[in-house]
């Protein structure tokens, strides 16, 4: 197995980044795209004016980009702000070999360096690996709705998950 680390993103790895994600749209139910979104939405992934706005990627031995982590606004009202909602994506590749494991906490992290409370993921149903990764990052499962999103002709379930970040330890956090 080669060896992975995580770092902060950077704006040559957004092609990387929008490849693994526009696979995701056109192939999997994990996201509710429908189209894979522009450069420009990547770019402001990157460039979150939120402290709590971080955009991780995973790396091999090349420093090629093998998955991304990310964190944004959970809802538009200021109450919420030290909420974020998270993704992550993994290139097909290196699906099953703990680079989610490695990618999620080090977001998670960075997350409580910056003073977020709470962290929150959709996973849409089913999605068993996506939902087993989340438990081993510490996320519980709060609730599901049904049938909320129509993909490739098909109604899809949504889960949401929470993780508190309070008392993380922040010790791998990832500052720039």
């Amino acid at each position: 197995m080669d060896d992975y680390a995580t770092r902060s993103a950077h704006e040559h790895d957004l092609p990387r980044i929008s490849a693994i994600y526009n696979h995701a749209v056109e192939h999997s139910l994990a996201t509710f795209d429908l189209e894979p979104p522009d450069r420009e939405y990547w770019r402001e992934r990157l460039d979150g004016q939120h402290p709590g706005d971080h955009l991780i990627v995973a790396v091999d031995g090349a420093d090629d980009v093998v998955g991304y982590a990310y964190s944004w606004s959970f809802r538009p009202r200021p109450a919420y702000d030290l909420t974020r909602e998270t993704s992550i994506y993994l290139d097909n590749s290196v699906r099953g070999r703990g680079i989610g494991r490695l990618l999620y906490p080090a977001l998670l992290q960075t997350m409580a360096v910056s003073g977020v409370h709470t962290a929150i993921a959709a996973v849409a149903l089913p999605n068993p690996a996506s939902e087993r990764l989340h438990v081993a990052c510490g996320f519980t499962k709060v609730g599901e709705f049904k049938e909320v999103g129509n993909k490739f002709d098909q109604w899809l379930d949504m889960a949401f998950y929470q993780r508190m970040l309070v008392n993380m330890p922040t010790g791998d956090a990832i500052v720039d």
